[in-house]
């Protein structure tokens, strides 16, 4: 009886062979494949170096200058952090900061509750709704100093003979300190009321109208419609334009110089005109970079705690 020798083994199974010729027939990965080409960052140097040098030179610029107590001309010194302790002993500037941070939550509380209730208007089924939507949007098209210098017009001379014509006090809110803000505020409101609208627009058309439909099916009425679906699926929106319209108002000016120029006496002065005022007319340009510098940061500050806040708002729906 002779033994049969046993037949040699492979580690490739019966699946060895073709798995082996898949390998061999896999495409090789072309050289610099999935790579960049180079004339797209040529592309971008020119939009690198125009921001770079006026934006990120001047910037640092001014940080520098704002230790130093340079007057915009002649020679200079450094005074290390001086400028910015002076800052929060000074009164002038002190209620600019005051007057900014009122001026900017009145409105951005009006510019967002006017805006959503015109979109949800002009997002119904209403006749000439694309027409009407082309006739809000023209205020962002006009030029913020335009429409300051004819709300002063309309505020010195129109409103005023308007309401002496119907019996009632008449008398121009920008020559009072105590009302002059209503006036300012109005006209950016009406200004800024136009690019918010876009976007909640673009907000309310995201929402499927299925959700209504089996919402009104349900028994649920329009405040409890807008409570439960629409303002929740519209968070981010709101987030965004609560976020873009305080951190705008916060750096108001146009609108400023052409109503009020900073007056009655200085009740309407914002930060950005003392800064002007002070680092250009005044020969306090290392003094109020310092400011600028300052208020930067907290311009930052609170743009991010904002965002932090209402994008935590958003997950609690």
């Amino acid at each position: 009886m002779t033994a049969t020798a046993p037949r040699p083994t492979t580690d490739a199974g019966p699946e060895g062979p073709s798995r082996a010729s898949s390998a061999k027939r896999a495409p090789t990965r072309r050289a610099g494949q999935g790579k960049t080409p180079r004339a797209f960052y040529w592309m971008v140097v020119p939009a690198v170096v125009i921001f770079f040098g006026l934006h990120t030179i001047p910037v640092v610029t001014g940080m520098f200058f704002s230790l130093t107590n340079y007057a915009g001309y002649g020679t200079w010194s450094f005074v290390g952090l001086s400028n910015y302790l002076n800052l929060f002993r000074d009164d002038r500037v002190i209620a600019s900061y005051l007057f900014t941070f009122g001026f900017a939550v009145v409105s951005t509380i009006a510019v967002n509750v006017i805006s959503l209730a015109i979109a949800l208007g002009l997002n119904s089924r209403i006749k000439f709704r694309t027409a009407f939507r082309g006739i809000f949007f023209i205020p962002y098209v006009l030029a913020i100093l335009i429409i300051g210098y004819v709300f002063n017009y309309l505020f010195a001379n129109s409103f005023p003979t308007i309401l002496q014509s119907m019996g009632l006090p008449g008398a121009n809110i920008l020559a009072d300190p105590q009302w002059a803000w209503v006036g300012i505020v109005i006209t950016t409101v009406w200004q800024a009321c136009a690019f918010n609208v876009i976007l909640y627009l673009a907000g309310l058309q995201t929402i499927p109208a299925e959700l209504y439909e089996a919402a009104g099916i349900d028994g649920a009425s329009s405040w409890r419609q807008f409570r439960s679906i629409t303002f929740p699926l519209i968070g981010a929106y709101f987030t965004i334009n609560m976020v873009l319209s305080f951190k705008s108002f916060l750096q108001v000016f146009d609108q400023i110089v052409a109503l009020t120029n900073g007056g009655p006496g200085t009740s309407t002065e914002s930060i950005a005109l003392v800064i002007f005022r002070g680092g250009f007319q005044g020969g306090e340009y290392g003094y109020q970079m310092a400011n600028a510098v300052l208020y930067l940061f907290v311009i930052i500050l609170v743009s991010f705690i904002q965002l932090r806040f209402l994008q935590r708002r958003e997950a609690s729906f």
